[in-house]
């Protein structure tokens, strides 16, 4: 009987962990159907350096890329709830990566800011990327992006932008202002409820992308 009863509960849990994780990825608004692709050929990073030294390209990754120019010391509020949102939840699935395009006068603020985001969740930071460069090369950046949005004078913006593997810009047919290019980091409800779906539904895809191959 007791062995029974193991054997049922293994067959549950076999059965009920699957249709979990359909349900987790499944949740939001948009369902599985693949997030709109807005712009095609968004640049690679390679006119930027990496604080830490290390190489890092959008192209094989699925990044949230944001730019914050010389504008730092105003970020907190925007680095804190995407850390809190959307880092913290994701940020263990492979590929996945935060960029950070800033200016080349901004490395004592970056490492200011990183002490309070790791002292604030306690969360690895290992893929916040902070990336340096020229105005021009910021601006440059940003117009690949082809969203009908502006850098202020700092060269920044509070919009946070998904770009996929391929380099492309993904962003959502929104019921309330139309086509969303970004999403304001500064609202924690947009964060919340759009973005963090819109993140699950590209490494859903993703994964079913993977899972297609790997049986071909």
């Amino acid at each position: 009987m007791k062995k029974e009863t193991e054997k049922i509960l293994v067959l549950g849990v076999l059965f009920i962990f699957p249709v979990f994780i359909y349900l987790f990825f499944a949740s939001g608004k948009n369902n599985f159907a693949k997030l709109p692709v807005l712009t095609t050929n968004v640049f690679e990073v390679s006119d930027f350096t990496s604080l830490n030294g290390k190489d890092v390209s959008l192209k094989g990754h699925i990044t949230v890329l944001c730019y914050w120019g010389s504008d730092i010391s105003l970020k907190k509020g925007e680095a804190f709830n995407l850390n809190q949102k959307i880092y913290k939840r994701f940020y263990k699935f492979k590929d996945f990566q935060f960029v950070i395009l800033i200016t080349e006068d901004q490395e004592d603020e970056v490492m200011g800011l990183k002490e309070e985001l790791k002292s604030g969740v306690g969360t690895d930071l290992i893929n916040w990327k902070f990336l340096k460069g020229s105005v021009n090369a910021i601006h440059k950046h940003f117009l690949s992006l082809n969203a009908p949005l502006n850098l202020d004078s700092k060269n920044s913006s509070p919009y946070a932008f998904i770009i996929d593997r391929n380099l492309n810009l993904r962003g959502r047919d929104d019921d309330d202002i139309g086509t969303l290019y970004g999403f304001d980091a500064r609202s924690v409800a947009e964060i919340n409820n759009k973005m963090e779906d819109d993140i699950k539904v590209i490494l859903a895809e993703y994964r079913l992308a993977l899972k297609k191959y790997s049986i071909r």
